[in-house]
């Protein structure tokens, strides 16, 4: 039905004199054709009209009428009889329907989306459809300022997205327009009104307002308890609640329940540990819409007063993840920030596992910009320095894949790698590399990038690969030399490891990979090499505390115990020749 009424909007034919509401496949295709047609303009005839200001602006021809004057229209009228059926459909509360009719319209003129009378009718449409946010936008226009028709949409749509002191702000402006209609036609405008006067701390009018309604009216009921509880009169308040819950659907039963705990509060006849036991009740029957939001304001106001962190994290972050709060968002995420972070700092006194845990639950908590990222950074380094390696990458990948752009992702790939890497997961580590390749990095950062993803390859157990990863790196054959190293490749290694020059005072690496180098021929049995090895180096070792291991290492084979071989393994330094890749390949082994 929705796509025969757009198809046969977008244009009809001229010569059937009357039209029952058409099957959709005849229709769009008639609508197809039509579509193209050049309309004249309407925009400028429809800001000439009279200005809607209350409900008897939305009448038009709609049902078969109006089926009928559509089919029958001409390129001259056709936007008139689409305008006259839209102003029908909203005077029928047909939201949905009065906007399939509008986009048509602003399809073939895009000058209506300047035009006041058109936004008041999309306002209004979007309204009826629960779109708070369209429609306050569409009724925002200047010539909608004063408008009292638009006033009052603007504060039903206000005051159904939460946004109470707004919508307030907007009664004096809509009397005119309320008062003006039918006592049903009024209801849902004067419920909204008193529903956010509550809201912003003015029980007072709303008590006056509900006087409208009948005694046994539920929905009122419920205004009603909720003014009294706000008042003083919780007792008073509470009768209307029960009353309401006697009579009411559902959603006033919800409602009910939600004031009755808001009383037992006020009274202090209910344990706030009660009050959250009851709101997580409420809250598992009901998701979303102003219930939820109101429950989950009481339980923030509780935690805040209890001085529950997770608490306040957890019906904080429901409230900013899936409501709109207006200006209220701003200070209530600032709040929460500042929580988090306190909570995440090293003298806090919350234990890191937990630490961590809170800042993965609500991590969309966290500062934005250069802040945000120095709390992560410090509590993964945190994580690493308790060797908790695999929270620590999953807290990294969040910022690498979520927050992280363009050259940042390089240096924080390799960490992210790094990371998973030590955690046993090197499969992850190669993810972390491929997905973020950019060609913007610099020399050094594809460097470090290909010295990653060759050990987490040689961690897969893909050897030739990771060789080849290794290639037009400058330090390769010191990467090499460790790898072949690692499993015992002793053949590859003599050949691969890079021996220094013989002086005094040889550093630890160059200790490392000298003395390697004689386990590895000895290993091999090639005697003629390693006395060559001994006397290039004994004057080097003379003075040196690995001196011992270098005389026991370089013996001829076969000559020394194997408990003294043991020993001199031992004293090998643990500095790798291959610098912060020997250590990350020697950590993860």
């Amino acid at each position: 039905m929705r796509t025969a009424l757009i198809a046969l909007l977008a244009g009809a034919a001229t010569a059937t004199p009357h039209v029952a509401a058409p099957d959709a496949a005849p229709a769009v295709k008639a609508g197809v054709n039509a579509a193209a047609a050049t309309l004249p303009p309407f925009a400028a005839e429809l800001a000439q009209m009279p200005m809607i200001s209350g409900a008897s602006g939305w009448r038009g021809e709609t049902g078969e009428a109006g089926w009928a004057l559509l089919a029958t229209s001409g390129s001259g009228n056709r936007q008139l009889r689409r305008w006259n059926y839209a102003l029908g459909l909203i005077g029928e509360g047909r939201g949905a329907d009065a906007l399939g009719v509008l986009d048509v319209m602003q399809s073939s003129d895009r000058d209506l989306g300047l035009v006041a009378p058109f936004l008041l009718a999309r306002g209004v449409a979007f309204a009826l459809v629960e779109r708070d946010e369209d429609a306050v936008s569409a009724l925002a226009a200047e010539e909608l300022a004063t408008n009292p028709e638009a006033c009052a949409w603007r504060m039903r749509a206000l005051a159904h997205a939460g946004d109470a002191q707004a919508a307030v702000r907007q009664v004096n402006c809509a009397l005119p327009a309320i008062n003006g209609r039918s006592p049903d036609a009024r209801a849902p405008f004067v419920l909204a009104a008193a529903g956010a006067a509550i809201d912003a701390g003015q029980p007072g009018p709303a008590l006056a307002w509900l006087k409208l309604f009948g005694d046994q009216d539920p929905h009122a009921n419920v205004l009603r308890g909720r003014a009294l509880v706000a008042t003083g009169d919780p007792q008073g308040g509470k009768l209307r609640l029960e009353r309401a819950a006697v009579s009411g659907g559902v959603e006033i039963k919800a409602q009910a329940k939600l004031g009755t705990i808001e009383a037992g509060l006020a009274t202090h006849s209910l344990a706030p540990a009660d009050a959250l036991k009851q709101l997580d009740a409420l809250r598992f029957g009901w998701r979303g819409g102003a219930i939820e939001r109101r429950a989950l304001e009481i339980q923030l106001g509780l935690a805040n007063e209890a001085h529950d962190l997770r608490g306040q994290l957890r019906a904080g972050a429901a409230l900013i993840r899936y409501f709109k709060l207006g200006t209220k968002a701003a200070p209530m995420l600032a709040e929460l920030q500042a929580a988090l972070a306190a909570a995440l700092a090293p003298d806090s006194g919350v234990p890191l596992p937990e630490a961590a845990g809170l800042y993965w639950d609500y991590r969309e908590l966290a500062p934005a910009g250069a802040e945000g990222d120095a709390l992560v950074l410090r509590l993964a380094g945190r994580l690493q320095d308790a060797s908790l390696y695999a929270r620590a990458a999953e807290l990294l990948q969040y910022q690498l894949t979520r927050r992280a752009q363009d050259v940042a992702q390089g240096p924080l790939s390799v960490k992210v790698a790094s990371l998973h890497i030590l955690a046993g997961r090197p499969d992850r580590a190669l993810e972390a590399i491929r997905t973020t390749e950019q060609p913007s990095y610099s020399d050094a950062m594809r460097h470090d990038r290909k010295r990653v993803e060759a050990i987490a390859l040689h961690r897969l157990g893909k050897v030739d690969a990771a060789m080849a990863a290794l290639d037009g790196l400058p330090d390769a054959h010191a990467i090499r030399a460790e790898m072949r190293w690692q499993v015992k490749d002793w053949g590859n290694f003599v050949t691969e490891n890079a021996l220094p020059a013989p002086r005094a005072g040889l550093s630890e690496p160059a200790q490392a990979a000298i003395l390697r180098q004689a386990v590895a021929l000895a290993m091999l049995g090639r005697e003629d090499q390693l006395g060559a090895l001994r006397a290039r180096y004994a004057a080097a070792f003379k003075t040196l505390p690995s001196g011992s291991a270098f005389d026991v290492l370089t013996h001829k084979v076969g000559s020394i115990d194997p408990a003294a071989i043991g020993a001199a393994m031992t004293a090998i330094p643990q500095a790798s020749p291959a610098g912060a890749a020997g250590d990350l390949l020697d950590a993860a082994s």
